[in-house]
């Protein structure tokens, strides 16, 4: 089995960690830990907003975090047996999840869910909702219970 693992820096994302090595089997399972940074959009020209490829830069401090994040959860999986892939990429966390499960052919994607409602899921999405609805593959959403 080929899991894709997509986590950020939160509690949300330990727990799905925590999810991959009480529910899938060492021997039996590959897993890729993917963290994506979202550039923030620049304003070059006075005219627009940009995504495009001059706003893909990223500070080395940026990647540097990011790269420390996949290497612990990665050790954390290895602890334990799996055989674990990392990278970290750059863009539209929504698009750069599903697309890369489409090209690695994942079996299942697992991700943590901030749980955010109302106005804050409006105005900064919800990753976790777009992945479930357009992945080609299952998707199982980690939600860390509250108290």
């Amino acid at each position: 089995m080929k899991i894709l693992l997509a986590i950020d820096d939160s509690k949300f994302s330990e727990a799905a960690v925590e999810a991959v090595t009480r529910q899938a089997t060492p021997q039996e399972t590959e897993v890729r830990v993917l963290h994506v940074i979202e550039p923030i959009p620049i304003y070059p020209d006075g005219q627009a907003w940009r995504y495009g490829p001059e706003a893909l830069h990223v500070s080395d401090e940026q990647r540097k975090e990011a790269e420390g994040l996949v290497a612990r959860a990665g050790d954390s999986l290895r602890e334990k047996n799996f055989k674990v892939m990392t990278a970290v990429e750059v863009g539209n966390p929504k698009v750069v999840i599903i697309d890369s499960a489409t090209e690695w052919h994942a079996d299942l994607i697992v991700m943590g869910s901030h749980g955010r409602k109302g106005l804050s899921r409006f105005f900064l999405g919800s990753v976790s909702d777009a992945v479930a609805r357009h992945a080609h593959c299952s998707v199982q959403i980690v939600r860390v219970p509250s108290h």
